[in-house]
């Protein structure tokens, strides 16, 4: 993985473990529900960026590698299973 991206990824991980704590916290408290589901849409969000960033690391790094070593058969179902499970 590439050094930046790993940072990157590690850092908005970071954040979301502390949302969640706020979350928990949001709930143990009994918080306004409204309030709750605006927190966890921000964790989805968030968790969302963390997938785009490993997505743009594995096509930048493992992708391209296995389509120079011929195996674009496997690139192109790696990215398609992504893609679906993107659209869930």
């Amino acid at each position: 993985m590439k050094y930046e991206i790993k940072n990157k990824a590690l850092r908005r991980l970071q954040i979301i473990e502390g949302q969640i704590r706020g979350l928990e916290e949001m709930v143990e408290k009994e918080k306004y529900c409204i309030d709750i589901i605006t927190q966890t849409s921000a964790v989805k969000k968030a968790l969302s960026g963390v997938e785009d960033l490993i997505l743009e690391n594995h096509l930048s790094t493992h992708a391209i590698h296995q389509i120079k070593m011929g195996e674009t058969g496997k690139a192109t179902a790696e990215i398609l299973k992504v893609y679906k499970l993107k659209r869930k």
